[in-house]
């Protein structure tokens, strides 16, 4: 069993923002796979199968910054280890639509990341990462919770395509595989 954790911050407002990609993509693998997420009490969570493995779908409904609680949670019900974790998050650092996979690693900063290193005691686990783009002069909290701008919504929209299909080959190919295949 895996557990996939698309992060974001609930809410309509935030609903298209930067920061709220993980979301998209955890939405866009809900409907591709018609796992249906329904509301608990810290998270959005749905139970399916991809390339027949069991699949758990995740959205926490916590802030950004206190997503690993609801992370550890459902590791604990369903008894998923931390190598059986994927969590997708934006990444201010990277361009925007670009896509990463790591297998391990820091919170490089991401307050989400974090929350989820903290909660579960260890950074091995297995990332999605997509690029969001850094424009000068904004400040990063206000960045991060912009919308896309109209030219990059196609790029936007082709990366949570991708992105899908990367969670997809780390689930059925394994990891090593889906990074030369995505990175």
């Amino acid at each position: 069993m895996w557990i996939v954790a698309g992060l974001g911050n609930p809410g309509r407002r935030y609903s298209k923002t930067r920061h709220n990609v993980g979301f998209m993509i955890a939405d866009a693998i809900a409907d591709e796979f018609g796992i249906e997420l329904k509301k608990r009490e810290s998270c959005m969570v749905g139970a399916g199968s991809i390339e027949d493995n069991e699949v758990v779908l995740m959205k926490p409904l916590k802030f950004m910054n206190r997503s690993g609680f609801a992370v550890k949670d459902l590791m604990e019900q369903y008894h998923v280890p931390h190598e059986r974790l994927i969590v997708i998050h934006d990444d201010i650092d990277m361009e925007t639509g670009k896509l990463k996979i790591r297998r391990r690693g820091s919170s490089g900063g991401h307050k989400g990341i974090e929350s989820i290193l903290h909660s579960i005691g260890t950074g091995d686990f297995v990332r999605v990462k997509i690029g969001i783009g850094r424009e000068e002069g904004i400040p990063v909290e206000d960045y991060v919770l912009s919308k896309f701008r109209r030219d990059e919504i196609p790029v936007i929209h082709e990366t949570i395509r991708k992105a899908s299909e990367a969670v997809v080959a780390i689930i059925s190919d394994g990891v090593d595989k889906a990074m030369n295949s995505f990175n």
